[in-house]
């Protein structure tokens, strides 16, 4: 398994790994610029080349989430990527300027469930359930 930030991915780390967990805060109701990034430089490369390989996602959101859900889920719609499990958002209730711009930190058990969701990749990968 292997961590990378967005800018430091390139479509060489997507065709060696076998499946993926995707997670981006919501900005503005989309994916962050620099996921972006990452899937603007690497999708035509891995284009056909990764079809089939398990995918989950992780969302941190100050209210809602579901629209940057719904641009990862159409990406990997076109990788032809099998979802493993349904998005997975948390919501850090930041509503006020203040709030949106104060450094957040995610509730233990908000952790747990995002710990959960790549354990559960994990095992489902190495037991070639996915």
């Amino acid at each position: 398994m292997r961590l990378l930030p967005a800018p430091d991915a390139h479509a060489a780390d997507l065709l060696e790994a076998d499946g993926y967990l995707f997670g981006t805060p919501e900005n503005l109701a989309a994916i962050a610029s620099l996921m972006k990034d990452f899937f603007d430089r690497t999708y035509y490369p891995a284009l056909d080349r990764i079809s089939g390989r398990p995918y989950a996602t992780l969302i941190c959101a100050g209210s809602d989430g579901h629209n940057a859900a719904r641009q990862v889920e159409r990406i990997a719609t076109g990788w032809r990527l099998k979802a493993m499990a349904d998005p997975l958002i948390v919501c850090t209730h930041a509503q006020t300027p203040e709030a949106i711009i104060a450094p957040k930190a995610v509730g233990p058990d908000d952790l747990n469930r995002c710990e959960e969701l790549g354990a559960a990749l994990a095992t489902g990968m190495s037991m070639g359930v996915f």
